[in-house]
């Protein structure tokens, strides 16, 4: 069975893969994301090649470049490194598994394929396990993301004996706002040491007191001192403060969502925030306004998660 260093738990933020303004990628930012993420938000896990990452629009060549810079640029500064290897065609799948486990990555994740979809639980397991079965030394993670997959088998029924039929399975990815089916993961499985990463950003303190154990997402890119302070607000019991940070966050989240958030708009967020150039994304996703990036500078100033001293009017909306 594979062991991990230690468990994959806590922040792991889903990276962005930067790009030139003419959709090459720009490796060349990598290792000072590395810095940022460490130092700056205090994030020490990551997620690479996954929806943030843009990982399907990018050819199987350009992920494998991509998982070894962050590898590379991430030895002795990240504590894990998990690299979603999840495609349509289950050998290019394979591949990949192969080679982050030849890189010295610390896991795989495989999302359900999405065009020939599996039709029930048996047919997705059995090409999780073909998947695993190329990397049989890395911990072994399920990527469950309905919403963009079409496939609507219940996480639930996908843990249910799935250790029996792939050792190396470790953990599940869960980006789904159905805490009915994530509570059950969870509440069937307690006796087993599995890692719970819940992928919905905005509701990951209802999933802590589901037992979470750790969370993927986006916004700890650009949010992760942030909602680290959640975190160590949980652990400690203090749910008043844990509430507030939710909700600090929440109200980001919810003003970018109205005016249209995707992973464009991270981009831009990001870009933002750190002064790292990520670039725009890659066809079909179209580059984010100038009015989304404006609007979204300035709500980040209102809540204090920028650092501003030509504010007029004062801070009221700030977070403590």
């Amino acid at each position: 069975m594979a062991s991990p260093k230690k468990k994959l738990q806590g922040l792991v933020a889903a990276t962005i893969t930067p790009m030139t303004e003419h959709g090459e990628i720009n490796f060349s930012v990598i290792g000072q994301y590395v810095d940022y993420l460490v130092e700056e938000q205090g994030v020490k896990n990551i997620f690479v090649n996954g929806t943030t990452g843009e990982g399907l629009s990018l050819s199987i060549s350009e992920r494998r470049r991509v998982a070894e810079e962050w590898v590379t640029k991430g030895r002795n500064k990240l504590d894990q490194i998990v690299i979603h290897v999840g495609a349509l065609s289950l050998k290019e799948s394979q591949e990949l598994a192969q080679h982050a486990a030849e890189i010295g990555a610390d896991g795989i994740a495989v999302i359900a394929p999405f065009f020939l979809k599996p039709w029930n639980k048996d047919v997705l397991i059995n090409f999780l396990k073909e998947v695993a079965a190329a990397a049989p030394a890395l911990p072994f993670y399920y990527y469950h993301i309905p919403a963009l997959t079409g496939v609507k088998i219940r996480a639930e029924e996908v843990l249910g004996g799935i250790q029996e039929k792939i050792p190396t399975f470790q953990g599940l990815k869960f980006s789904d706002t159905d805490l009915l089916d994530f509570g059950q993961c969870v509440d069937q499985n307690r006796q087993r040491q599995f890692a719970f990463l819940f992928g919905v950003d905005e509701q990951l303190l209802s999933a802590l007191v589901m037992g979470a154990t750790g969370a993927v997402g986006s916004t700890y890119n650009y949010l992760g001192k942030k909602t680290n302070q959640m975190l160590e607000a949980f652990e400690r019991k203090d749910f008043s403060s844990a509430l507030n940070h939710q909700f600090c966050i929440q109200r980001f989240i919810n003003f970018v969502v109205k005016l249209g958030f995707g992973v464009s708009q991270t981009k831009a967020i990001m870009t933002l925030v750190s002064g790292i150039p990520m670039g725009p994304p890659r066809l079909p996703l179209q580059k984010a306004s100038r009015e989304f990036t404006d609007n979204a500078e300035a709500k980040l100033r209102s809540l204090d998660f920028l650092s501003f001293n030509d504010l007029k009017d004062g801070n009221l909306g700030a977070c403590s």
